[in-house]
């Protein structure tokens, strides 16, 4: 501790934690490895290319395994609010901004303006810092990299280096570890190598990362990828198929077994993205109840657009008679309001004493979504919809949705929002599961009131923005549509009061009154549990 006077009655050190010269050693390895990715960006023409690529990666990556190796292999096992809010990257300091105006800056970059990280135009050859993973792609798929290839290729080693540091950092959990090795899996295979290599078997095969789900994958059912997909054959076919059938049967029935964390914490390459990367900033959630509210109106308006979006996609390249997708323009949209019809009076029916005032929300979305769509059907002309034209309109939802909301901001304010601002406020596929979850799955978080001794690290940990803490205080299980079963408030929990189960319906959802004693027949609570 320094030798200055700190105004301070806590027992713990009040100064921000002091790096040691390893760690010292490894942020100057990965400075050095950013730094040959920035000449590369100015356009340095590096004579070896395939060289300083892995020496560029290798040194993040490095880098970033000495640190956390030197940052928590010295310390006890277990969560130790030491240092987090003292740090300027981690409490909206200064480097906080600059991170997150970096990254937004990235992002903008990427999506669009890609001539500026060198992408190359007709014909011509890549320079800058695309050229510079020319060689990678050549070797995966046989083909010059593009913006897209080097966004994934850095996401993925963003997932698997901090990856890395988060299972140090929650050593003392299996389920942290488990989960965690999960997501690198899928984010390496499923979204990174798997895709290259379906290329060199097919390249006639539109670009498909299989474990993202519509409304998250949303380019799935746009025209040219389902004519790639019909072209392809049998196999691109079966892709068509497997991705329908994620929507309407894989997604529920795993949701129901194990609620939204077997995709939102176990799949999802935002969420990984999120769990990993985002983990120093998860605390900067808001936990306010205005948020909460803004929450809850935002996701699901976002849901409503996503579902009138894509069928407008879907809806502007079939034509009023049988042609190569099967369908007619009146039979789509018959049967997407009738399944639409269906949902909403079987959830009525089963749950709408349950849902209260939320049921009375739902039904303003659905007939809004049914409006919206017989407006489309009964105006639409063969090059317009909602007086709009179709192509425009197809570029809007993977404009709004896919570039600005899920990248700029879902990734780029990791600093300033917390890390699941996307997944909380935007996400699509999120609220699809969250509705799911809160009807009908066996997930549930119970909670040990008695043992609860109100140190807050739950809530302060969420990167949701649930105050688990008043969950805890009163001994309710904690259903909500938000929560992803990270398992984080159980992880940082001293007292072992929170406990991610899987469980029968019956009394998943109790009473949040606060039980006294002499309110309640003891032996009638033994005998119902």
């Amino acid at each position: 501790m320094s030798n200055k006077l700190h105004i301070s009655m806590s027992l713990a050190k009040p100064d921000a934690l002091q790096i040691t010269n390893t760690q010292k050693v490894a942020i100057l390895a990965g400075v050095v490895g950013l730094f040959i990715m920035t000449l590369a960006l100015f356009n340095i023409d590096f004579p070896q290319k395939g060289f300083f690529l892995g020496l560029s990666m290798g040194l993040i990556g490095i880098g970033t395994i000495v640190y956390s190796r030197a940052a928590y292999l010295n310390k006890l096992e277990g969560i130790k609010n030491d240092g987090t809010w003292f740090k300027s990257i981690s409490s909206r300091g200064i480097w906080g901004w600059i991170v997150g105006l970096i990254l937004t800056g990235f992002y903008i970059v990427l999506y669009f303006f890609p001539q500026y990280l060198g992408l190359a135009a007709d014909g011509g050859s890549n320079t800058g810092l695309i050229s510079l993973f020319d060689p990678l792609s050549l070797l995966l798929s046989g083909r010059p990299a593009s913006q897209w290839f080097v966004y994934g290729t850095l996401y993925t080693l963003a997932i698997l280096a901090f990856g890395y540091k988060f299972m140090l950092k929650y050593r003392h959990n299996r389920y942290q570890q488990l989960r965690t090795i999960s997501v690198m899996f899928f984010q390496l295979a499923f979204a990174f190598l798997i895709p290259e290599f379906m290329y060199v078997m097919n390249n006639d095969l539109p670009y498909y990362d299989m474990k993202s789900v519509w409304p998250l994958n949303y380019y799935i059912f746009d025209e040219w990828s389902v004519k790639g997909f019909i072209s392809a054959g049998n196999i691109g076919l079966a892709l068509l198929i497997f991705g329908i059938l994620s929507i309407f049967v894989f997604t529920p029935i795993l949701t129901y077994k194990y609620g939204k964390r077997w995709y939102c914490s176990w799949v999802c390459g935002c969420g990984g993205l999120a769990e990993t990367v985002g983990d120093p900033f998860r605390q900067l959630s808001s936990k306010k109840l205005s948020a909460w509210r803004f929450e809850r109106w935002m996701i699901h308006l976002v849901l409503v657009f996503s579902v009138v979006m894509t069928t407008a996609m879907v809806y502007s390249y079939l034509g009023y008679s049988h042609n190569d997708f099967w369908l007619t323009r009146g039979v789509f949209i018959s049967l997407v309001i009738g399944f639409l019809t269906l949902v909403f009076i079987g959830v009525l029916y089963f749950k709408g004493r349950e849902l209260g005032t939320d049921a009375k929300y739902g039904a303003i979305g659905f007939f809004v979504v049914i409006a919206a769509l017989l407006i489309m059907h009964f105006t639409g002309t063969t090059d317009k919809l909602f007086y709009i034209k179709s192509g425009t309109l197809r570029s809007a939802y993977g404009l709004y949705i896919g570039s600005i909301f899920s990248g700029v901001i879902g990734t780029g304010f990791y600093p300033i929002l917390g890390s699941r601002a996307w997944c909380r406020f935007g996400c699509p596929m999120a609220a699809i599961l969250g509705f799911q979850q809160r009807l009908f799955s066996k997930f549930r978080i119970t909670t040990n009131g008695g043992q609860c001794i109100s140190c807050g690290n739950c809530s302060t940990y969420c990167e949701m923005g649930i105050d688990v803490r008043a969950y805890a205080q009163k001994g309710e299980n904690i259903v909500r549509s938000s929560c992803v079963g990270c398992g984080i408030c159980s992880a940082v929990c001293p007292r072992g009061v929170l406990k991610l189960e899987n469980d029968t319906m019956k009394g998943r959802i109790n009473p949040n009154e606060i039980l006294l004693g002499n309110d309640v027949d003891l032996m009638k609570l033994v005998n119902d549990k």
